[in-house]
């Protein structure tokens, strides 16, 4: 698994715990060159002292800003050289059945699941096409291929990720610049954390607490994208807890 991955440059947006910070904590055995960014910089602190990296691995970053994923990814390619990998991890899950008008939360599902995709992907495509060679990674959800009450807004938000990475792969192809598209199941991770309504939070805890499977399944998806030949783009990842029925 490990081949191909040792002197990557790897940008992670959403590092600072969950699937972004394990991913990296993976990455970072195999020799991977990472550079992490999210808004808790106090975490992502701590993350780069467990990893023993230097203060240029971590950016303070929203991803619902524009200029400042900007700024993110050209810090990266400054102090690192280059971009071979951008993992678009950032994301929100506020459960809600749309009756409730839980309006704000739509709003920042929109911004920080979909937006910040959107503006991971501006930040790093000129630099990959300069290059002619890169590869970007977004997280999608179970939640992107199946919609269930509670979570509509969020399913929504996670198949526009699904469709915009699908039109991205069919895009960049005159770049040489592979995607990927990875949608988990459930994982454990702060996403629950982000439910406001008591009893959709309940219900969600419960359940992951049951079926969730540790953030490391995450990572070894990402590390066996980054791993393949050059000549083998994998587009799509689909993966849930084995005992996960829905």
């Amino acid at each position: 698994m490990a081949q191909n991955i040792k002197d990557k440059v790897v940008v992670i947006a959403g590092a600072s715990s969950g699937l972004g910070a394990e991913t990296a904590r993976q990455l970072v055995k195999e020799g991977a060159r990472v550079v992490l960014g999210a808004r808790r910089i106090d975490r992502l602190k701590e993350l780069a002292a467990e990893l023993s990296l230097s203060d240029e691995a971590v950016f303070q970053v929203d991803v619902t800003d524009r200029n400042q994923v900007k700024a993110f990814v050209n810090h990266a390619v400054a102090v690192r050289g280059r971009i071979d990998v951008l993992l678009n991890n950032a994301g929100l899950m506020p459960h809600s059945p749309l009756e409730r008008l839980k309006i704000d939360d739509w709003e920042r599902m929109i911004d920080v699941n979909l937006k910040g995709v959107l503006f991971g992907i501006a930040a790093a495509l000129p630099h990959m096409q300069n290059q002619k060679s890169g590869h970007i990674i977004n997280t999608s959800s179970v939640a992107g291929h199946q919609v269930r009450p509670g979570g509509v807004v969020y399913s929504a938000t996670k198949h526009a990720v699904r469709v915009i990475s699908e039109g991205l792969r069919q895009e960049v192809k005159p770049y040489n610049i592979r995607s990927t598209i990875i949608s988990p199941g459930a994982v454990k991770t702060e996403l629950a954390d982000h439910i406001s309504e008591p009893d959709i939070a309940k219900g969600i805890k419960d359940f992951y607490e049951n079926y969730a499977v540790p953030a490391d399944s995450f990572a070894r998806c990402v590390m066996f994208a980054i791993s393949q030949p050059e000549d083998v783009d994998i587009n799509e990842i689909l993966f849930r807890p084995t005992a996960q029925q829905l």
